[in-house]
């Protein structure tokens, strides 16, 4: 048996911080089956790209699952106690219900509910976007508050959070 991992682990950090790698490490020294729950649309070629490197590199003991909207049913869906859950990412799926126009409060409340109640561990990976300058237009500061918001609301409720910057973890929690 691998590393315990507690209910619910956060890891944070800034674009290219090395938080993925992070995460993935968690999940792979865990001993239980790795399951990817990816947020992620590709909408463009440098998408698809950076997808397929994530693919690549966790290799084919990981089991994928798509949930770019309903990020929520899908933890309840793969949640067991012989597997571990990596979300990656919870901005993106923040980014994807924007776009779709969804209540944003009432879907990161539902999502911090599940999170309370699943039947294994699940690592969520989440970009700290507030610590940059504030952003130009109006779209992009409502995105930066509500990923604050999303980040403390999931930080209050997991066990672990870790900040990752130049690939150096710093345990915050």
């Amino acid at each position: 048996m691998g590393k315990k991992l507690p209910g619910v682990t956060l890891v944070l950090g800034g674009a290219r911080s090395g938080k993925s790698r992070f995460a993935e490490n968690l999940v792979e020294t865990s001993g239980l089956k790795p399951v990817y729950v990816a947020t992620a649309q590709a909408f463009d070629a440098e998408m698809k790209d950076r997808i397929e490197r994530h693919r690549a590199r966790r290799g084919n003991d990981w089991e994928t699952v798509e949930a770019p909207i309903d990020l929520p049913d899908a933890l309840r869906a793969c949640s067991s106690g012989d597997r571990v859950v990596l979300v990656d990412c919870l901005t993106l799926w923040l980014s994807n219900l924007m776009m779709k126009v969804a209540d944003l409060d009432a879907e990161g409340t539902r999502l911090v509910e599940v999170l309370s109640d699943l039947a294994g561990p699940v690592v969520l990976v989440s970009n700290e976007v507030g610590m940059s300058i504030v952003p130009e237009n109006r779209m992009a500061r409502e995105f930066r508050d509500h990923a604050g918001e999303l980040n403390q609301n999931v930080a209050a409720v997991a066990s672990d959070v870790f900040l990752i910057a130049a690939g150096l973890p710093m345990k915050l929690k």
